[in-house]
C-alpha cells in the first residue's frame, strides 16, 4: 500500500509516497509510530517540570502509593533495578522523593514525596493531562477506552 510520507528537504517539506509493502500491516509498526509521537511530545511537555517520562511516572506512583518500594517501582514501570535506583537518586538529589528503611523489613525503603515532590506532582498532573488531552480529542469516549483495553492486551 503507497502511504504518503512527509520529508524535509532544503527547507521545503514536500510529500513523497512510498510503497510500504507490507510494512503497514504490522502491528509493531503502528504501536511504535504511535508510541513515538507521543513520546517525542511527552519529552517537549515534561521538560517544562525538568522532568523524564520516567522520572514523571515514578513521581506519580509515589504520589499515589506511599511507602511503595522501590521494587514494587520498578516492577510497576517494567524497569531493572539500576535504572529505577538511579531514577530514585535523582528525585531524592531533587528534593521531591524520600527514602525511609521499612521498620517491617530493614533491607526494604519505602518511598515518599516530600512537600516539593506534592507540589511538583500537582505540576505534572497539570501537563501530562493538558498533553493528553491533544490525543485523547481524536477519539469518542468509547473508542478511547477501547484502545487502552486493546494496547494493555499487549503488555498485560
Amino acid at each position: 500500500m503507497k502511504a504518503k510520507v512527509q520529508t524535509v528537504e532544503e527547507d521545503e517539506v514536500s510529500a513523497d509516497v512510498l510503497d510500504f509493502d507490507t510494512l503497514d500491516e504490522v502491528l509493531g509498526f503502528h504501536v511504535r509510530q504511535a508510541q513515538g509521537t507521543m513520546h517525542r511530545r511527552i519529552i517537549e511537555v515534561l521538560g517544562e517540570v525538568d522532568l523524564t517520562q520516567k522520572q514523571a511516572a515514578t513521581l506519580w506512583l509515589v504520589g499515589a502509593n506511599p511507602g511503595v518500594s522501590q521494587t514494587g517501582i520498578g516492577n510497576a514501570l517494567r524497569m531493572d533495578r539500576a535504572t529505577t535506583m538511579a531514577i530514585i537518586d535523582r528525585l531524592e538529589n531533587r528534593g521531591v522523593v524520600v527514602r525511609r528503611r521499612s521498620t517491617v523489613d530493614r533491607r526494604r525503603h519505602e518511598l515518599y514525596l516530600t512537600p516539593e515532590g506534592q507540589t511538583l506532582l500537582v505540576k505534572v498532573k497539570k501537563v501530562v493531562k493538558a498533553h493528553e488531552a491533544d490525543f485523547e480529542e481524536r477519539f469518542s469516549k468509547q473508542e478511547l477506552a477501547t484502545l487502552i483495553d486493546l494496547l494493555r492486551r499487549i503488555y498485560c
